[in-house]
């Protein structure tokens, strides 16, 4: 087990109308004047985005809007936002929606207080200093970025994706409405369960430190989101199934599942980073596409792992040899994604890369990470260039 701090610093407002304490929220913490971030028209037709804005309105608070923010959000709108917000003398953000708006409020958060170019900060360059403060109304379950300290943005020249993390941008409060997510089409419910699993997998799946405690937690929440992604599948409007994936998310991507570990291996991740950049394919979904790839490169070297995995998360029978077993546990994973229509592979995704294309998001991942990067086993480009093949 590995020292670990622990900071969780959001207030969670969970339950049903709790959009309808927004103001009282965004006073508590201080804003005079906000820019509420959302994306496409999903929160204007759900009538959510109104209630906002008059909500706001009867408490005397000022605000601005800024629409826009996409899957695998953009640099160009975060340029726009922050122009917007130092126009306007704005000192609160608040994101409507999901992963895409709050990671894009986080990035214009960023821009606001710190001098020179946000991308320097998503660029490696640079850490941030702070971030103006933020609060979110989710509407989305997936990401985890409503409780957690990332922000993952792409870079429209070049097509390049990439994530800053610093407890700076960690919103002051997060109201979670299950509600909220009940119109969502049942891709976007699957994607952002498989994000859920994902972040947990990620810190499972590591040859440093573990605590029990720990991994009875994450293997814990990895059966509720798979009992209840089935559930949705069959019944998207079941509050209670809606609820339990929605904490799940929070949980998954809040440092919880990865305390006492060397931080997890990650490289599912950055692996996909470089699919969402440059086919813009829906993050959970490429998540999924790449997994079993990545699985099946890595599992001897964290054999462990895996097989305490496959019995205790996809519980497959414990007969046969440690590999046996991992390798079940692996298809489990792979039978799992395609109950709830997710692909398991490049194809299925609807992306057919040539030869040059998987060599340059092998060359642009190994970039990203510094060279090589991955607790499991350590990935170098070499590694991500078959791994990618093998996706296909």
């Amino acid at each position: 087990m590995f020292d670990f701090q622990y900071f969780t610093p959001t207030k969670v407002v969970f339950g049903k109308n709790t959009e309808s304490r927004v103001a009282d929220l965004i006073k508590e913490f201080g804003g005079t004047k906000i820019l509420i971030h959302y994306g496409g028209g999903s929160v204007i037709r759900s009538g959510l985005l109104q209630r906002v804005t008059d909500t706001l309105q009867a408490a005397g608070i000022s605000f601005v809007t800024l629409g826009g923010a996409v899957p695998n959000p953009h640099l160009g709108l975060v340029y726009e936002g922050i122009e917007l917000c130092k126009k306007e003398n704005v000192d609160f953000l608040l994101a409507v929606g999901g992963g895409s708006a709050i990671d894009s409020a986080k990035a214009i958060g960023y821009g606001v207080v710190n001098e020179g170019d946000v991308w320097d900060f998503y660029d490696y360059k640079r850490k941030p200093a702070g971030c103006l403060p933020l609060g979110v109304i989710l509407t989305l379950a997936a990401t985890g970025s409503e409780m957690s300290d990332s922000s993952v943005i792409t870079k429209e020249e070049g097509l390049v994706k990439r994530g800053c993390n610093s407890d700076f941008c960690r919103p002051k409060f997060a109201i979670m409405n299950p509600e909220l997510t009940m119109t969502l089409p049942d891709y976007q419910t699957a994607c952002g369960c498989t994000d859920i699993m994902m972040h947990t997998m990620e810190r499972y799946f590591s040859n440093g430190g573990n605590m029990e405690l720990t991994d009875a937690l994450a293997e814990g929440l990895l059966r509720t989101v798979k009992k209840n992604a089935l559930i949705l599948r069959d019944d998207p409007k079941n509050y209670d199934a809606r609820a339990e994936v929605m904490w799940a998310g929070s949980l998954a991507h809040n440092g919880l599942t990865g305390c006492g570990s060397d931080g997890g291996d990650w490289m599912t991740h950055k692996l996909e980073h470089e699919l969402g950049g440059l086919y813009d394919v829906a993050h959970g979904a490429g998540l999924a596409a790449i997994w079993g790839s990545w699985a099946r490169y890595v599992y001897k070297n964290c054999l462990p792992r895996f097989k305490k995995f496959a019995l205790n998360v996809m519980e497959v029978s414990n007969a046969g040899t440690d590999e046996d077993i991992a390798l079940r546990g692996i298809e489990a994973v792979e039978d799992f994604y395609r109950s709830i229509n997710m692909p398991t592979n490049l194809r299925e995704l609807g992306v057919n890369p040539t030869e040059e294309e998987l060599a340059l998001m092998a060359k642009k991942c190994a970039i990203g990470v510094g060279g090589a990067k991955g607790s499991a086993r350590l990935l170098d480009e070499a590694a991500m260039l078959e791994i990618y093949r093998a996706s296909l």
